[in-house]
């Protein structure tokens, strides 16, 4: 696909109210299971996902999204369906590590070598790309994220815990290509809020997970959900170090932000995947403003590809978003192609 901008989600949906409980959803990102958030019985919850999903790919097929994604319809958070899947992981016997914020957050707890027991994701992407012709992603929890999740009874070294989530993602990732994924996601959001120990090892962890990965790969990181985090920073603490590593697209925040662009020229190896939609408010754009954050970004980057996510936000404050997103990158489309 050789358009110019074209536009794709971070990565999640919102979910509809009679598959997710999002009154309890709201109060908290789940580390472990959460099974209690699902308001369909376990015997239909597959189907239930199903339909959800297909929600999920029509309304970005409605509005003219380019790049889609399942909507994260499956999972309770962006991480926990992962993270909680792997041998090694006592989910039975759980820990407790403070978030991102600095509160006390229930959380995995590994107990034993990190290994990957079985495909997570390659069902959601054989899935996805069952339903529509259109490019497809898909998203998966960073091993550096899930480490700073986790609470190591085993390895006693977070940079070696990490590097064991990068190994058993690195088969995971191998798999989702295999499975007709066009691009992989890496979310990486404490990257940015446990910048120095990123630095320390964040580059190596992020290749690891790459090792021998051929297809086209993204890793978004962030200031976290603009619905539950606020008095966000206006610059990060992390980023630029990521011209380092081996992935080839950069996902990042800058409408909720205000983030200053400049900072993308110290990417300059990567394509940028620009952030235009404030999810910290439920009024909707205009496509008049998307395409002046656009227009910030190409200040300072070539023409690439805004992007946006949604989990926590009305499903018609959603569509609202992303139908402005569309239309303001068509008005920056003209702009740049002059037709």
């Amino acid at each position: 696909m050789n358009t110019i901008l074209p536009t794709t989600l971070v990565g999640s949906y919102p979910q509809p109210d009679w598959l997710i409980d999002r009154g309890k959803l709201g109060k908290y990102v789940p580390r472990v299971r959460a099974q209690e958030l699902w308001r369909v019985g376990d015997e239909w919850l597959d189907q239930a996902q199903n339909d959800a999903t297909l929600l999920a790919i029509r309304d970005q097929e409605t509005v003219g999204i380019d790049i889609l994604t399942d909507g994260e319809m499956r999972r309770e958070s962006y991480s926990n369906r992962f993270a909680t899947a792997l041998e090694g992981v006592d989910i039975e016997n759980p820990g407790t590590r403070l978030d991102r914020t600095g509160k006390p957050s229930t959380v995995p707890r590994v107990a034993g070598p990190i290994r990957r027991k079985h495909a997570v994701e390659v069902r959601d992407v054989a899935f996805l790309r069952a339903n529509t012709t259109h490019k497809i992603k898909i998203t998966v929890p960073g091993a550096f994220t899930m480490a700073q999740q986790a609470q190591d009874d085993f390895y006693k070294d977070e940079k070696a815990m990490a590097m064991g989530y990068a190994a058993a993602l690195n088969e995971e990732i191998k798999d989702l290509f295999g499975a007709g994924a066009d691009i992989v996601q890496i979310d990486e959001p404490y990257m940015q809020s446990s910048a120095d120990k990123a630095r320390e090892y964040g580059v190596e962890v992020i290749n690891r997970a790459l090792d021998g990965v051929t297809g086209q790969t993204a890793l978004h990181i962030c200031f976290g959900y603009g619905a539950l985090v606020k008095g966000r920073p206006d610059g990060y603490s992390f980023l630029a170090e990521l011209e380092d590593s081996s992935v080839k697209q950069v996902s990042v925040e800058t409408a909720q932000s205000k983030l200053d662009c400049a900072v993308l020229e110290k990417l300059p190896s990567k394509t940028i995947i620009l952030d235009v939609l404030d999810l910290g408010t439920h009024e909707v754009e205009t496509p008049e403003l998307v395409a002046e954050r656009i227009r910030g970004g190409l200040a300072h980057v070539p023409a690439e590809r805004p992007d946006c996510g949604m989990k926590y936000l009305p499903r018609d404050v959603a569509f609202g978003k992303l139908t402005a997103m569309v239309e303001g990158a068509a008005i920056v489309r003209r702009e740049v192609t002059g037709s």
